[in-house]
């Protein structure tokens, strides 16, 4: 079967594949190799419809406004969406079950029979409708928050065009900025916590359903996190709670001392604290791009030529519209080979980081592109963000391409202080989500009364006086918790394994992208600890290695100018 056939599928009618899908069911498979073949051939042809339904999600982030395209999105999830998790559980027993299956190369088919195997240990038919609904809840959550626009200066603007404004030395602007955005999304609070609700109820069904006792649990199998726990999860939390609250407390009052205030204020943490403007690495999104691919080139010429075979028309949407879906994404076109990166940009330096950061991705996706099985050219999500977060350390050297040597330096510690207080907004986000989904009747004022108090746990020395109804919703400015559940420990992990990266850069660059290069080859085919001691990274995240890395920072920021 060639790749011209798929080539002329229309993939959006499960009428037109669904024969194709019943060819692989039905083929008789004869040998080790056969059944090699047949994987193969299956993950090209999935490859095809996968990437059909990724390019709808991409046009409708890319456009939320336009109807027809919605349409034909909600048409995929309703009609082919639930077809294919019927018949992927079908083809994964074919495959578990033939007797062929124990002579595979075990080493190198591990991973992939692990991940099947509890695939086919947790599916459940009737959980099929109650997935369709949570991606329509999403698709309303992307729409509402798509559609916050306001009044500013005279323009509509998004709110990711807000963020500048937060920026300015002027207080009074950024208070204003502040309190515009703030009545903005707190306009639509209630709905999204209606939304919310619906989906944990529904999430929670789904695990009932599998015969777990709550989402937490289910997720981790669903998710295939063999290799730590909800457990290590709690041990994050506290080697964040011990050893990054204080530093970013201390990062704060230093601030707080620098500005002379009484109070630090939510409008007070993203100014530089000396009245230097914002910084602005661009003005023009083509500016972005092609400073951009200077600093990969100067980083590594196989990570430049990477970076320049996205600019090439069709990969690249990354200027903030209204209309657009918040946010930033990296998308592999298994089937076309090429990545797709989608941001927002509007002249920030948390732009150039979300481009490097996103490219990081892509980066991934290449390097993995020529693994044969189509399932190994994804790696686990703690071990993708490693690629991309290390892509934010790693460009470091190169920051001249878009500022002064005094900017650049203030770009870093920008980034390295983020760092800090990065680690403590996930083990909040996790924390969060850990609570919601193993209480998962809490109601409403439950749910905002155990923010608040995360937020003590976590949180800065930010005073909320007169803000309080903003502060206990304020976890609905994170987009993961709708659509992406317990997508963010990821985070964390993977931004251990880039501190780690970026020491080894700084002690010698060469081996450094070697073991970069060798680490994202490998993209998901092998275990977790695996993928990062290929990279030399250590596994780790409790408080020994937290507070290993966290004093690396310290050192880098008392060296860098201010």
């Amino acid at each position: 079967m060639g790749t011209d056939t798929f080539s002329e599928l229309d993939a959006t009618n499960w009428t037109h594949i669904e024969p194709i899908y019943n060819e692989f069911l039905e083929r008789e498979i004869n040998s080790s190799q056969e059944l090699e073949n047949w994987l193969l051939e299956l993950g090209l042809f999935e490859a095809y419809v996968g990437e059909t339904g990724s390019m709808l999600y991409v046009k409708m982030t890319c456009d939320t406004e336009d109807e027809k395209i919605k349409q034909e999105y909600v048409n995929f999830v309703d009609n082919v969406e639930p077809e294919l998790a019927r018949m992927g559980d079908l083809l994964n027993r074919k495959f578990s079950e033939c007797p062929y299956c124990d002579d595979l190369d075990q080493e190198e088919y591990n991973v992939l029979l692990r991940d099947i195997r509890m695939d086919l240990t947790l599916f459940r038919e009737k959980n099929i409708p109650l997935s369709t609904d949570l991606t329509k809840l999403g698709v309303k959550h992307k729409e509402i928050s798509a559609a916050m626009t306001v009044q500013f200066e005279g323009e509509e603007r998004t709110m990711q065009q807000m963020g500048k404004y937060l920026q300015v030395t002027d207080r009074e602007i950024r208070e204003k900025a502040y309190r515009a955005v703030g009545e903005r999304r707190f306009k639509d609070s209630d709905e999204l916590d209606e939304i919310y609700e619906k989906m944990i109820l529904l999430r929670h069904k789904v695990a009932q359903n599998a015969g777990y006792e709550n989402y937490r649990d289910y997720i981790f199998d669903a998710k295939h996190r063999f290799d730590y726990t909800p457990e290590d999860c709690e041990t994050f939390h506290n080697a964040v709670e011990q050893i990054c609250v204080p530093l970013m407390r201390k990062i704060d009052q230093k601030r707080k001392d620098s500005l002379g205030l009484d109070k630090l204020r939510m409008w007070d943490i993203s100014h530089d604290i000396y009245g230097r403007e914002p910084l602005k690495p661009f003005t023009e999104v083509e500016e972005m791009v092609s400073g951009t691919s200077r600093m990969f080139h100067r980083l590594s010429p196989e990570l430049g030529e990477f970076f320049d075979r996205l600019r090439d028309g069709t990969s690249l949407d990354l200027d903030s519209r209204k209309g657009k879906a918040p946010g930033g994404y990296q998308l592999q076109r298994d089937y076309s080979r090429k990545p797709f990166i989608f941001m927002n940009a509007t002249g920030l330096q948390r732009d150039l980081e979300t481009m490097v950061h996103e490219a990081g991705h892509a980066f991934h996706s290449i390097y993995a592109d020529d693994l044969p099985l189509i399932d190994y050219r994804s790696a686990p999500l703690e071990f993708c963000e490693v690629a991309a977060m290390s892509m934010e350390m790693l460009t470091y050297d190169f920051l001249d391409e878009f500022y002064s040597t005094e900017d650049a330096n203030r770009a870093v510690r920008e980034h390295l202080e983020g760092i800090v207080s990065i680690l403590c907004w996930i083990a909040t986000i996790d924390a969060f989500q850990h609570w919601v989904y193993t209480n998962p009747n809490h109601s409403r004022n439950e749910r905002h009364a155990k923010w608040i108090e995360l937020g003590e746990r976590f949180g800065s020395i930010l005073d909320w006086s007169g803000f309080e109804d903003w502060r206990k919703v304020g976890w609905q400015r994170q987009l993961h918790l709708f659509s992406y559940p317990f997508y963010y420990i990821e985070y964390g992990i993977a931004q251990l394994g880039a501190l780690q990266f970026w020491l080894q850069y700084k002690n010698d660059p060469n081996m450094a992208i070697e073991n970069y290069a060798n680490a994202m080859k490998l993209g998901g085919s092998r275990p977790l600890p695996n993928l990062f001691s290929a990279g030399g990274l250590k596994f780790e995240f409790g408080t020994e290695i937290m507070e290993n890395l966290m004093n690396e920072v310290k050192n880098q920021l008392s060296e860098l100018p201010a």
